[in-house]
This record gives structure tokens, sequence and C-alpha cells, in this order.
């Protein structure tokens, strides 16, 4: 490590070169405890003689990265250093109490009664707030089992000295024997079955035992890429039923193929001339356009049979105001 003037000894330096190397060959072999103890050791230098820059610094003390000058330790401070090194003040007052610092910051209910507020007497008003809630009149309190039954009503009340004398009834002891299976029932199947001594000391008949062998397939390949062919498959002929079905799959009969993309125009249809109605219809339908639609200069001008008209007697009381 460099020394605290800045120079470096030849022991130190190989000393940690023999760490550097033995570092990452001491990690394969390490697991538990070891490596922990490893993880745990603060975290070498990787500064070497020629790239040390600064002082020797040791993370974990309370050291200065550089040493304080002796007239900064004699030198007195400034009125705004001192100013600055004053805790700061408490503006809370005598708020804060012990039972205000240690409930999380939040302010505690509980406080210190004084005794003039034990020998006070409390008014009218703080006599009627303490009453308790009363219920109405119509309000029938639960029975005992219904308030230890979660909410719910439970049927197990006391019974009465009469009910317990009384004579049982055949129905009542019908309905009172529990619900039989089914005659046919059969209850679940164990997992694990056991084997009888019988089937443990059999032996295998020849069937089963010929059944159990695996089937044996041969090795590939079954048979060659080429081989040659009989005379009589060269020299037979096809039946009428195979050249049936050796025939392609047709088109329906009328069926039209898609015409192409460009196609030649027939000399007659170059010379042919257009017919009267065809120019007609050929024509552009030329329509106004919308200012000359809407325009229109006669649209405020009265008709002269629109001044000498008389109204009728329904538009003149139509025609009277609103009376409000």
């Amino acid at each position: 490590m460099p020394s605290r003037s800045g120079t470096r000894s030849s022991g130190d330096s190989f000393q940690q070169n023999n760490n550097l190397e033995r570092r990452p060959n001491s990690r394969r072999g390490l697991r538990g405890m070891d490596r922990i103890y490893e993880l745990a050791q603060p975290k070498e230098s990787k500064c070497i003689w020629l790239t040390s820059f600064g002082p020797n610094m040791v993370w974990g003390n309370q050291e200065p990265m550089w040493p304080i000058p002796p007239g900064a330790l004699k030198s007195a401070a400034t009125p705004r250093l001192e100013s600055l090194s004053e805790p700061k003040r408490n503006l809370i007052g005598g708020l804060n109490r012990p039972a205000f610092v240690y409930s999380c910051g939040r302010e505690s209910v509980i406080l210190k009664v004084s005794p003039f507020a034990k020998q006070a007497s409390a008014t009218g008003r703080v006599d009627y707030l303490s009453n308790h809630k009363r219920p109405p009149t119509e309000f029938k309190e639960d029975r005992r089992e219904h308030t230890f039954s979660c909410g719910r009503q439970s049927p197990i009340w006391n019974v009465t000295d009469p009910a317990r004398k009384a004579a049982e009834r055949e129905r009542i002891e019908s309905l009172a024997r529990p619900k039989t299976p089914h005659r046919e029932f059969l209850p679940a199947r164990e997992i694990e079955t056991k084997v009888s001594k019988a089937a443990m000391s059999s032996s295998a008949t020849p069937r089963l035992e010929h059944l159990a062998r695996p089937k044996s397939r041969p090795d590939g390949p079954f048979r060659e890429p080429m081989w040659p062919v009989s005379k009589s498959a060269r020299v037979a002929t096809a039946t009428p039923r195979q050249i049936e079905l050796a025939k392609a799959k047709s088109v329906s009969d009328g069926y039209l193929p898609a015409r192409t993309i460009e196609w030649p125009v027939s000399k007659a249809a170059r010379k042919s001339v257009a017919t009267p109605r065809t120019d007609e219809l050929s024509r552009p339908i030329i329509r106004a356009t919308m200012d000359h639609v809407q325009f229109n200069p006669d649209a405020f001008i009265v008709s002269e049979a629109a001044k000498k008209a008389r109204c009728s007697a329904r538009i003149e009381e139509l025609s009277q105001p609103l009376q409000r």
C-alpha cells in the first residue's frame, strides 16, 4: 500500500502483487463460512506505484482526507460560522412532550390531569353527554346463544322438563336415524392393492411369456431405392378402369378461364360509330353551383297579391301578444 508520504516500498508492492494473483484462484474452492470471511474483508486498492495518486486512504475511520494545517486549527470562527453552527430553535414550545416524541411523531391523548380538573364539578351539558345511548322501547335483546355464535341464531336453548319426559314417536325415531347409503354402494378402493400369496407364487404360462416379449423390428433400410422391374410388369397393359382413374380431373362444361389483363381490340370495335343514344348518355350532367342556386335577388320582394290579402280570424288571434 502507498505510504503517507506518497512513496512505495518494495515489500509492499511484492505482497500486493501476490494478493492480486492469488485472489481469483482462491474463490474457486471456497464455500460456506470461508467464502463469507473472504467477502467480509475490505476492498483492496488496485493502484500500483505507477498509477498511485494522492495520500493513502483507509476507509472506515474518522481521519480526514487531507491533513488540517495548524493555522486552521488556531483560527477564530467568523460571526457567520457561529450563526450557522447554532442548533435549530425549537418552535413547538411546550408541546414537545415525551408522549409526542415516542409515539411516531403523533400527538398522544394520554396527558396528566391537573388537580384543578379533578376537583371541578361537571356542568349539566357534560352530564347529559356522558349518558350512554339507550335502546328504543321496542328493542328485544338477543339470546345468549345468539351473542356467542358469531351473530347467528343458534338452535341450542334450554329444554323444558315436559319435553324431556315426553314419549318418543315413530316419526321422530325415523327422522333421528342417520341416512344410510345405497344397497349397491361400494366404498372407495385403496390405492395400494394387496397381492395374494397365490399370485406371488404362481408361474407365468408360455402364452404370457410369448406376449411379454417385445416386438422385434428388423433394422432398415427395408428396400433399395432402385430395384429391377419384372418382365410381366413391363409387358402388362392397364385395364379400362385404371385408365379411367388415371385421367386428370377436368373442368365442368361451359367453364371460361380468367381473362387476361390486356387483350387486343378487334377492328370492328375500332371502326364502330356510337349511336345517338350512346352520345346522349356519355354527356356529363351539368349542375349549377350552390352560389347560383342559393342566390335569389327577388327573395325579399313582396308580391302584389300578398299586399292586398286579408288575414283570417285565426291568424289575427295568433298574432296577438301573449299577456302574462
